[in-house]
């Protein structure tokens, strides 16, 4: 695809997605903040701005349609549409800080190998900009709940075989982690 996309289109890709994500979550709490944050998104896109985006969207093979029997259409990101929504929806990737820690730390290891370098990097990369500690060159620490985080990163770089999620109770330089991250 040659030609950028607008805010509009990035915006409905990313809403897309988030349903996506609800089946993903896995918990009641982080479902209903995934829908309230999606019907706030979609209720400040100008009517006239979603029309002419869907169609650019479907015309760019990135939205298809489905027509249901009581008369309205269903739209679905397209496996490109995914690939797309998934790239916008990177840059802005980040994990909420809870308000009262759980006490277990997430754990992200992983063994990428050398031919995947770039790859390993940007994995590197994105987990330092999702505030993880780095323990050791390939193994990154944080407190808060992020597994479908981590499961949109490893999808989007097609890592899933070489990564791996782990969530601990303890962790023997506790301490000097509870520090880093601000936590009693």
């Amino acid at each position: 695809m040659s030609r950028g996309h607008g805010k509009t289109q990035k915006k409905i890709l990313l809403l897309m997605l988030g349903g996506l994500a609800l089946g993903l979550s896995g918990s009641p709490k982080r479902s209903f903040k995934i829908i309230d944050t999606m019907m706030k998104e979609w209720k400040d896109i100008d009517k006239q701005s979603l029309q002419r985006s869907i169609n650019a969207l479907y015309k760019e093979k990135l939205v298809s349609e489905k027509y249901n029997k009581d008369g309205t259409v269903t739209l679905n990101l397209t496996k490109q549409g995914k690939k797309f929504a998934l790239t916008y929806d990177l840059e802005n990737i980040k994990i909420e800080r809870q308000i009262k820690w759980d006490k277990r730390w997430r754990i992200v290891i992983f063994d990428i190998p050398e031919k995947k370098k770039k790859v390993r990097d940007a994995l590197r990369m994105h987990l330092r900009q999702m505030h993880f500690y780095e323990l050791q060159k390939s193994v990154f620490v944080n407190p808060f709940e992020c597994i479908n985080e981590i499961e949109y990163v490893v999808e989007f770089f097609k890592i899933r075989k070489h990564v791996r999620f782990i969530v601990a109770e303890s962790v023997d330089n506790e301490l000097h982690l509870k520090q880093i991250f601000g936590l009693k």
